[in-house]
């Protein structure tokens, strides 16, 4: 399981080096150190953000960082997705769980959640798969979960964000049939975008029919770690 994706390893880099460099924090604690690294943080991932959104940027990577809170209080949330993260990984090792901020990008390929060919219908090995996930998801009941939908580039291109936004559906309801709360979830389906293998192989559009999940706090997780920074 990768621990910190790369964006996040490039800004906690700079950030670090910036900071570190500067005399005014070298007499401030851990704490005062974290919330100020937090706040430049997030006004860079803002920036990355603002200059990708359109152009890739509704992604699980991109949900994930948009959802940042920064600061200590950032700190706190990340502790407890390293924890969930690890368990997810457990759960289902056929899975690419990625730290990413302060969430998790979950990748379920066709090795995991696998439909019939030009059907939204989830086979008894993908219904398999998501029972693994389940008890995960209940006993992190405080995050949202945003489940994108991907297809290779085989047909039209109408044809496919139709296919997967009804795939990325069709892996929220079983979820919610299976007792998890139906408003952790919003549904999106990006069809032939953002390839992460060649379309041009068997193998390589293999990889790209998949679901990915972007993983982050919810409104109750973010006064926790509050309430927890206060004490």
């Amino acid at each position: 399981m990768k621990k910190i994706s790369v964006i996040a390893l490039a800004l906690v880099m700079s950030i670090g080096t910036f900071f570190t460099s500067c005399e005014s924090l070298k007499n401030t604690n851990n704490t005062q150190r974290g919330a100020g690294i937090g706040a430049v943080a997030g006004a860079v991932i803002g920036g990355v953000l603002g200059n990708n959104l359109g152009k890739g940027g509704n992604t699980a990577v991109g949900a994930v960082l948009g959802g940042a809170v920064g600061g200590v209080v950032g700190g706190v949330i990340g502790n407890k997705m390293d924890k969930q993260a690890r368990q997810i990984d457990q759960a289902l090792p056929g899975a690419e769980v990625e730290r990413v901020g302060e969430g998790i990008k979950l990748v379920l390929n066709e090795n995991a959640v696998r439909f019939d060919t030009n059907k939204s219908t989830l086979t008894a090995a993908a219904k398999a798969n998501l029972d693994k996930l389940i008890p995960v998801f209940q006993e992190y009941a405080d995050t949202n979960i945003t489940i994108f939908g991907y297809t290779d580039s085989t047909g039209s291109a109408d044809y496919n964000l139709k296919l997967s936004g009804e795939r990325a559906s069709s892996v929220k309801s079983y979820l919610v049939a299976k007792g998890l709360s139906s408003s952790r979830f919003k549904v999106t389906g990006l069809g032939i975008a953002d390839p992460i293998a060649s379309n041009e192989t068997v193998e390589g559009r293999s990889k790209n029919r998949r679901v990915e999940f972007a993983i982050t706090a919810n409104e109750k997780m973010i006064q926790d770690a509050q309430k927890e920074e206060g004490k």
